[in-house]
């Protein structure tokens, strides 16, 4: 049985959360690029900074099928708040709680989950996108320090982060096992940001380059073991990679809510559009593809709450759930006409927000790489 009663006490909460506090000001947060402050606050009170963070930490501890619920509520309502919410639960959280030092905990995971710090995952570079092995970022070690050199590109939340996991090599005749993870703060010499990307969709959530230029980072905020970062990023992006398959399908789901509220409210040739048979075919379509991703994303999060291997099962769910997702939305943007083509209709906004489901955290065709490689391993 994949739920049980205290599930659905959790979908409830976020539910109703995302309904009360998200669904009034989603278009706002979407025309402004401004995340309210306050709504920060209201996240963390309400712990979803720490659904699968450990109590000693401030954490609920919950599961992995918690996780998905809240990801796919507020998702469903606002898809930049799953940008939130995902990254102290997976990007950030994970590695900190799998390799981090105790103070690096007590510094940083703790302040996270409280909403008193916001963190960035600084992987991808310029060339270095789904190629992830590729970084030309350095870490030269200097005494107590490591000078670090780079710039990475498209991270989420560096505008307004106050700390970054940065992924650099500190061994470059290892390839792959000569990458290390640090912790830099941002207010370290040498550590800037670029100016905020103009983006399509999730305009809530802030992305820019993160630039290096010989910051000195103390030895202290290396995470987790010298050279043994690439296994760390790789870890952490399954969990990831389950939080973008839920924020899909919330999405998704939002747009079968407003499609099949619009399809019996438009009225064409003397009755509802939802009348006509067509109508009916795609919506049966939609509707059971959507429950087909709902049920490889919630899969996945019972194998991890197992404690099973879930790396193939999280990369499936996120292809399937993501690819599907902007099928649903296209076709329900589809149904809406010309007025799906205006701002006004949230239609719109939920077409534009999907589309970065099947890029980040792995592109669609990476996860198949995954998938393929566990297949013929």
């Amino acid at each position: 049985m994949i739920f049980n009663k205290e599930h659905e006490l959790v979908r409830k909460l976020a539910k109703e959360f995302a309904e009360n506090e998200l669904e009034p000001i989603a278009a706002e947060i979407d025309e402004t690029t401004v995340y309210p402050k306050e709504l920060i606050k209201k996240l963390a009170d309400a712990n979803f900074f720490g659904i699968t963070m450990p109590k000693e930490y401030g954490g609920a501890e919950a599961d992995y099928r918690s996780y998905v619920i809240i990801m796919e509520e507020l998702c469903r309502k606002c898809a930049s708040t799953g940008t939130y919410v995902s990254s102290p639960n997976s990007l950030m959280g994970a590695p900190l709680v799998d390799v981090g030092s105790d103070e690096q905990k007590k510094n940083y995971l703790m302040p996270m989950i409280k909403g008193e710090k916001i963190g960035s995952f600084g992987l991808t570079e310029p060339g270095a996108g789904s190629d992830a092995a590729a970084i030309q970022t350095t870490a030269v070690k200097d005494g107590d320090y490591y000078i670090l050199n780079g710039r990475k590109t498209f991270i989420t939340h560096a505008p307004i982060a106050d700390f970054t996991i940065i992924f650099a090599k500190t061994d470059e005749s290892k390839g792959i096992k000569g990458i290390s993870a640090f912790i830099v703060d941002k207010d370290l010499e040498g550590y800037s940001v670029g100016k905020p990307e103009n983006k399509m969709g999730v305009r809530g959530s802030k992305t820019s380059d993160v630039i290096l230029e010989n910051v000195r980072v103390h030895k202290d905020m290396l995470l987790g073991k010298e050279n043994k970062g690439f296994l760390t990023a790789m870890k952490t992006l399954d969990t990831g990679r389950l939080g973008i398959a839920a924020q899909a399908i919330g999405i998704a789901q939002g747009a079968m809510d407003e499609a099949i509220k619009y399809t019996k409210e438009r009225k064409q040739f003397g009755r509802s559009i939802s009348k006509f048979q067509g109508i009916q075919f795609d919506l049966a379509e939609m509707e059971t593809k959507l429950n087909a991703a709902r049920l490889l994303t919630y899969n996945t999060a019972l194998k991890k709450d197992q404690g099973l291997d879930a790396s193939k099962d999280a990369s499936m769910a996120k292809l399937f759930a993501a690819e599907v997702a902007t099928e649903i939305t296209s076709k329900a943007l589809q149904f809406h006409g010309g007025y799906g083509y205006i701002k006004d209709y949230s239609i719109e906004r939920l077409y534009r927000d999907v589309r970065i489901t099947s890029i980040y955290e792995g592109t669609s065709e990476v996860q198949k790489m995954v998938i393929a490689g566990k297949l013929l391993k």
